[in-house]
């Protein structure tokens, strides 16, 4: 642990200016997931095991640390995620977690409540700043800290909500995930409904898109509600309602040719993890981009993203 005086005018990349969420587009074998924590029903007949109440992360106190304003619980490291709150003074707040391999993902911090974040790279050390503004994009380091994260099973940060894909119990997107599950007949059939649902009812926010500033946020129920987003919307909401059913989903951020966007992949037994063209040939799914099957023909897509170059994976949430 250590604490730094000097001010530092951090550089980001991704969360604040957050350029891919205008989405410009030009397109003309691991055991089941059913020892995901979450409390669950078996289904009689064909019907897949639906999952009735998703995970909830927790700052429990067992480990925690800090100074001043900023407290950090990293009790449930070995479930893929540490918990981070600031209660000081700064009108805006930073964090950036670099993972095994020196990525860095910055997140902007709302200030008051511990936020959830993902340890997405893996077993090994992370490194956790909180960063105070001072003025204009000037930032000083108010705490960092170094953990060692063992996970107990490589999935679980693709299960719990974060703040990029958040969900709680009460949502009406969960809902509707439960009640899309007690009409699927497997893990495959969910997904493939939940990803009709997603492409057939959200439509792309032009507005939103032409005007959303940096340390935007999704909220799924909104997406839900209002039935339309930008591409880090649909992402989100799909996450949620995959994770929520106990299906790891990852909501990757990256290129799709030369914009930057949000898309998923998904892990499906039969498969494994999603992350080729956009295919579904009733075995096998493959590049699960919402954004992109909502607003073009099938033979388009294929087209625009042939065997996957097209997509540059930058950060996995």
């Amino acid at each position: 642990m250590h604490r730094k005086s000097v001010i530092i005018c951090v550089f980001l990349i991704i969360v604040f200016v957050f350029s891919f969420m205008g989405c410009s587009f030009q397109a003309s074998g691991v055991p089941s997931r059913k020892d995901s924590g979450a409390a669950s029903t078996k289904m009689k007949g064909t019907q897949r095991e639906t999952v009735h109440k998703c995970l909830v992360p927790e700052a429990s106190g067992d480990v925690t640390y800090g100074e001043g304003a900023v407290s950090i619980d990293a009790s449930h490291t070995a479930d893929g995620y540490v918990m981070i709150c600031y209660q000081g003074d700064a009108s805006k707040v930073k964090v950036q977690i670099t993972a095994p391999g020196a990525v860095t993902y910055t997140y902007t911090l709302n200030i008051g409540a511990y936020e959830t974040f993902p340890l997405s790279e893996g077993d090994g050390g992370y490194r956790l700043d909180v960063l105070e503004n001072v003025r204009d994009d000037m930032y000083a380091l108010a705490f960092s800290q170094d953990i060692q994260v063992k996970l107990q099973d490589e999935f679980k940060p693709f299960l719990y909500p974060n703040q990029y894909a958040w969900f709680t119990q009460q949502d009406d997107a969960v809902a509707y995930g439960i009640k899309l599950s007690e009409t699927s007949s497997s893990d495959l059939d969910y997904v493939e409904q939940v990803y009709q649902y997603v492409i057939t009812n959200i439509v792309y926010d032009e507005k939103l898109a032409a005007t959303v500033t940096g340390g935007y946020l999704p909220d799924v129920d909104r997406t839900l509600q209002t039935k339309k987003g930008i591409c880090f919307d649909y992402a989100s909401l799909m996450a949620a309602l995959l994770r929520s059913q106990g299906i790891p989903t990852k909501l990757q951020i990256g290129y799709s040719g030369e914009a930057y966007h949000a898309w998923i992949s998904v892990y499906l037994t039969e498969s494994g993890w999603v992350d080729s063209i956009i295919e579904f040939d009733g075995e096998h799914w493959s590049l699960m981009d919402p954004t992109l099957a909502a607003s073009n023909s099938r033979s388009a897509l294929k087209k625009y993203i042939g065997d996957g170059n097209n997509y540059t994976v930058k950060y996995s949430y």
